[in-house]
């Protein structure tokens, strides 16, 4: 069930602010990291001290063993903390690639299943992918270094201020001038990243559209086109990574400039002021070196907000998914106490009741219109009609995929709004018309439901549904896989192993669509046999194209146009619904 004309809001912008709850659990290591970058700042800034103690300690004539000493020990130590550093951010980088991996995992595993509806498959998985992989940057060479290259530079600045302030005043001038043109520059990188990790989310959509009906395009001899189609995606992707890049690129030039404008300024007015006698060639030689650490820790913080902006840009996008409200099924839609949902209602009381619901989709599509029914504990009840009545759309309203528009359902007697999803959903056993099969083996599809049944379960549900033969073919038995997507069984196999897993939770209500869309004469007798068998302590609703699987159903309800209009037994509708007897006389019933 799609929601027709339906797109995607624009993602919420994404800053720091977004950014501080997903490292937030990994606190203490940045703060570890952030210590160690202090510590190397430190050590950083007493080289060029301790170089020019080395020079006065030859024009004097003193020994050098102590200051030579002194400046190798602080060389070593600068490395290793530099070393532990990086290493520490690495780790601490794809511990928050890891976190938000699985924290917009779980947000897209619990989205409302309208939300689904709305979005391509694609790119909803390039946010858990290739987005969250740009975090891991923001944090390495993003936060961290730019706080760490800001103590570094600060702390030159006091240096070459002690040192001369003339010369540091024609340094800042010239570095000024060429921050001004990459932070100007700067700008436009999150927007642009968002932009292209956009087109990539699209690319990704297309790729996954294609290979999830490769063999429908095979046979359409549609793979020319289809390639195509994702070159031309491919290709916005790339032209959007070129934007980026080339913004980026005015970035290194103008820092580039400022660095070799101030050294050539610097060592200009330097010269001259040695050769004034106003400094000493000691202070002139620590001065440069004093500009290189300022120059240093620029270059870096520079490469750092770029790489922040970036990751910012992919951010955004993950913050599209997190602000979603996910689907609370352990609360009642409805608030109050919770409650659990009785497998067996009162005297009386049917187990399920539709009563005049209703259903529009936000653009204002009407799919259901006053639809009321019920469904008595132990029951088999049909859905049948023309295609597009609304007969599925009846059994995802029952499941609570979707908000009713109006009326009420209620399960057992009780609004199902004033239950939890979770509870009702306990009681209810759901096989979609396209009955899904996941990837994996036998087992693992059977257990999806009932993750405790034992083997001698399993086999006997798969005997129930005639799927004994197919799985015994195999030496693995249970454990045979069943390919991505169901694609080694014949859909038959898939369908009847979708029932089979359903059977297995024992629910209190079985909801089939077209439970025999796929399967022939035979299984489809065997089904049957199954569904009665089953329908002996459970209620069955099932939506129905083939009349022959519902005839001996206790109430048959016909839709058409979303609306209910007739019901009764096959015989009773024969007689008194045109629709009805239009339906089955196409199918040779009557």
């Amino acid at each position: 069930m799609t929601a027709p004309g339906t797109t995607a809001e624009q993602a919420p912008a994404a800053g720091l602010r977004e950014l501080l709850p997903l490292v937030r659990p990994h606190r203490r290591p940045l703060l570890l990291a952030a210590g160690l970058s202090l510590l190397g700042a430190a050590a950083a800034l007493a080289q060029p001290a301790l170089t020019g103690r080395v020079i006065a300690a030859v024009g004097a004539g003193e020994p050098l063993l102590p200051a030579v000493s002194l400046l190798l020990l602080v060389l070593v130590a600068g490395a290793v903390l530099n070393a532990f550093q990086s290493y520490l951010l690495q780790r601490t980088g794809e511990g928050v690639v890891l976190s938000t991996r699985r924290t917009v995992a779980d947000r897209l595993l619990r989205l409302p299943v309208a939300e689904y509806d709305r979005r391509r498959t694609g790119d909803l998985m390039s946010r858990v992918g290739a987005d969250t992989t740009l975090l891991r940057a923001t944090v390495t060479s993003g936060v961290i270094e730019v706080a760490g290259s800001a103590v570094v530079a600060v702390g030159a600045l006091v240096a070459m201020a002690l040192v001369d302030v003339w010369l540091l005043l024609v340094t800042v001038t010239a570095v000024a001038v060429g921050m001004t043109v990459v932070v100007a520059s700067s700008r436009r990188v999150r927007t642009l990243s968002r932009r292209a990790q956009d087109e990539v989310g699209a690319m990704t959509a297309a790729v996954e559209r294609a290979l999830s009906a490769v063999r429908t395009i095979r046979a359409s001899g549609a793979t020319a086109r289809e390639v195509d189609a994702v070159g031309v995606s491919a290709r916005r992707a790339y032209r959007a990574g070129v934007a980026v890049a080339r913004v980026e690129a005015l970035v290194q030039p103008a820092g580039s400039i400022a660095v070799q404008g101030a050294f050539l300024a610097v060592l200009g007015l330097g010269g001259y002021r040695v050769a004034t006698g106003s400094i000493a060639v000691a202070d002139l030689v620590a001065f440069i070196l004093y500009l290189f650490l300022l120059v240093m820790p620029l270059g870096q913080a520079v490469s750092a907000w770029t790489q922040l902006q970036t990751g910012l840009g992919a951010l955004a996008r993950i913050q599209e998914v997190l602000v979603l409200e996910p689907e609370r099924d352990d609360v009642p839609e409805a608030g109050g106490a919770v409650t659990t949902a009785p497998r067996v209602p009162a005297a009386g009381v049917p187990l399920l009741e539709l009563d005049g619901v209703s259903f529009t989709y936000p653009d204002g599509t009407r799919v259901l219109d006053g639809v009321s029914l019920t469904v008595p504990a132990g029951s088999r009840v049909a859905l049948v009609g023309p295609s597009g009545a609304g007969k599925s759309t009846v059994l995802a309203l029952v499941e609570g995929f979707y908000p009713l528009t109006g009326g009420t359902i209620r399960w057992a007697g009780t609004d199902v709004r004033e239950l939890p999803r979770a509870a009702l959903r306990a009681q209810l056993g759901y096989v979609e018309q396209e009955a899904p099969v996941l990837a994996g083996t036998v087992r693992e599809n059977l257990l999806l439901a009932a993750p405790g049944a034992a083997d001698d379960e399993l086999w006997a549900v798969l005997a129930d549904v005639g799927l004994t033969g197919v799985v015994q073919r195999s030496p693995r038995g249970l454990d045979v896989p069943v390919g991505d997507e169901g694609v080694l069984l014949s859909g038959g196999e898939r369908q009847r192993l979708a029932i089979a897993r359903s059977l297995l939770a024992r629910p209190a209500l079985l909801l089939l669509d077209e439970p025999t869309a796929s399967l022939d004469a035979r299984n489809e007798g065997l089904l049957r046999e199954t569904l009665s068998a089953a329908a002996a302590d459970r209620a069955l609703l099932v939506v129905a194209h083939r009349l022959s699987t519902v005839l001996d159903s206790d109430q048959i309800v016909v839709l058409d146009g979303g609306r209910v209009v007739a019901r009764g037994t096959h015989d009773e509708l024969v007689e008194t619904s045109p629709l009805y007897r239009e339906l089955a006389s196409a199918q040779l019933l009557v």
